[in-house]
Order: C-alpha cells, then structure tokens, then sequence
C-alpha cells in the first residue's frame, strides 16, 4: 500500500509542477508520472538528508519532492524544445 502511496503522491507532485511551470492544453500525466517520481525521489531524498530529517516523511521532503518535480519538468520541457 505504501508503494501506491508514493506512485500516487509523485504524479500529484508531477502534476503541479506542470501547472506550476504554466502547462498549456492541460497535464501531460505520463511526463507528470515521470517527472514526479523522478523529482520525488532525488529532491526529496536530498532534501531530508540535508535537513537532517533521515527517510522519514517531514515538510523538507515534501518541498524538496516538489522543487525536484520542478527542476525535472523544467528540464525534460528544454530538452524537448531543443530537439526540435
């Protein structure tokens, strides 16, 4: 249950940070899956551990999960333009 917990929580987090970064013709909820999983668990993960909170659940991870989403939406949203 707690894994469906997480996959949940990372599309959620991937899901604002689209809205967040000003998606246009609404969420892209495969990007969003990836971009919050990928985003949860490195901004998350970072975040805790230098907020000294461990793996536990605290607000830093949770900010932390979203600027991650952030930062890899940003990131996946340049790569696509620039491939163009």
């Amino acid at each position: 249950m707690l894994i469906i917990g997480l996959l949940v929580f990372g599309m959620l987090v991937g899901a604002a940070a689209q809205l967040i970064l000003g998606k246009r013709g609404g969420i892209d909820w495969p990007t969003a899956f990836v971009s919050g999983i990928a985003g949860s668990f490195v901004g998350g993960l970072v975040s805790s551990l230098i907020a000294g909170d461990g793996l536990e659940l605290r607000p830093s991870g949770l900010i932390g999960s979203l600027v991650g989403a952030l930062i890899v939406t940003a990131a996946w949203r340049w790569w696509k333009t620039r491939s163009r």
